[in-house]
């Protein structure tokens, strides 16, 4: 009897110890809630709304029926009109489209060829120049195909022939031809590996820079530093500077194990990739900086590190393609450093595309960052006094 009496005791100071860390609490409620939320509303692997641009060389009625039967199926969102197949590659290089739309100049003869049923020979005269593996195709679908889940998506959306039913022309043989760009082999490494840079980066970066603060608040080094000539500015940007030099070298251990063991392409430029990565190492300390003057202890400085991880990995488009989210998580993941590193990095590797054609998301990163560091030095300043 008194056994239990000592063990309900223990259980009563523990209960009442969890009800004072707030912290603590919040994760107990707020874990379940916000994965639920997230996997249950934000992640959607029936992707819908894609961002597309299309180029319309025949203009004629037909392929104005052509781009509104695609756009009814409510896989794409139709958000430029390119005049050129140049243009769309622009386009899509620079990652602000996942699929493009070409019809061709003569698109009503080759919807009515493949209507009548014609030879090969017929067909073969239908073929879109520049690409012939496929007889009687209509239009091409440019895919960003780093992405296989964007790819798989493309190929649903042209499984099913094109019927023009209001012109009765057209039927099983009429065709859309898919262009896999970027990822020829169909890899998911090729997408995950550059993503994986950002996610351990926001992981070490932020978990290394806010336990390193808490920590030498708990030893109470901060108290000796004080003493010294060392403003806070100086201090909190010499704290951070050695873990720039660790994150550059986590950079270089990914990329040479991703280009090692999955034959990663690097079609960019490394001093693109380095710019990029510089500004979202400094992004990620920052926010490790404003998090370390909100926690007391090294656990809540782990605790508070989750709390960014978990939604970073879900809504940045790392695992899940961005366009597929509803809005109200895009607008969400829109605030999270990692998502615009995403389109940064992977435009840069796998799309070889040019960093200032990416500048919005320079401007979002630098802003979080100016933002994360000036508050984090109003508030050691406040805590200091």
């Amino acid at each position: 009897m008194r056994t239990l009496l000592r063990i309900f005791a223990v259980m009563r100071k523990e209960f009442l110890q969890l009800s004072r860390d707030r912290l603590t609490f919040g994760m107990i409620v707020g874990i379940p809630l916000i994965q639920l939320l997230m996997f249950g509303y934000a992640i959607n692997t029936d992707v819908r709304n894609l961002s597309t641009a299309y180029v319309d060389e025949a203009d004629t009625n037909l392929s104005h029926q052509f781009i509104s039967e695609l756009t009814a199926t409510q896989v794409i969102d139709l958000k430029h009109r390119a005049f050129n197949l140049q243009e769309l590659d622009a386009l899509m290089d620079a990652g602000k489209i996942s699929i493009g739309v070409y019809i061709p100049p003569d698109f009503d003869r080759r919807v009515i060829n493949s209507g009548r049923g014609q030879g090969r020979e017929n067909q073969q005269q239908a073929g879109l120049e520049g690409g012939t593996e496929e007889t009687g195709s209509i239009a091409q679908l440019l895919v960003d195909g780093t992405d296989p889940i964007i790819l798989g998506v493309a190929q649903q959306l042209t499984a099913t022939p094109v019927a023009f039913d209001s012109q009765r022309i057209g039927g099983q043989s009429s065709r859309i031809v898919v262009r896999n760009y970027y990822n020829p082999e169909r890899r998911s490494a090729v997408n995950i590996v550059p993503g994986l840079v950002g996610v351990i980066l926001t992981m070490t970066m932020v978990l290394f820079t806010a336990v390193a603060i808490v920590r030498e608040r708990e030893r109470g080094n901060l108290e000796f530093l004080i003493n010294t000539p060392v403003k806070t500015p100086e201090l909190m940007l010499g704290k951070i500077f050695p873990y720039i030099v660790i994150g550059l070298l986590q950079l270089v251990i990914i990329l040479s194990l991703g280009r090692y063991f999955f034959d990663l392409p690097i079609r960019g430029d490394y001093l693109h990739i380095l710019w990029a990565s510089l500004l979202f190492i400094a992004t990620n300390l920052s926010l490790g900086l404003l998090l370390s003057t909100l926690a007391t202890t090294q656990f809540q400085a782990m605790q508070m590190t989750f709390f960014i991880l978990l939604p970073s990995i879900l809504l940045s488009g790392f695992m899940f393609p961005f366009d597929g989210m509803p809005p109200l998580a895009q607008a969400i993941a829109e605030v999270l450093p990692l998502t615009h590193f995403n389109r940064l990095i992977r435009g840069i590797i796998l799309r070889g595309a040019d960093i200032l054609s990416m500048w919005g998301e320079l401007v979002a990163l630098g802003g979080f960052m100016v933002i994360a560091l000036t508050l984090a030095i109003a508030r050691f300043s406040k805590r200091l006094d």
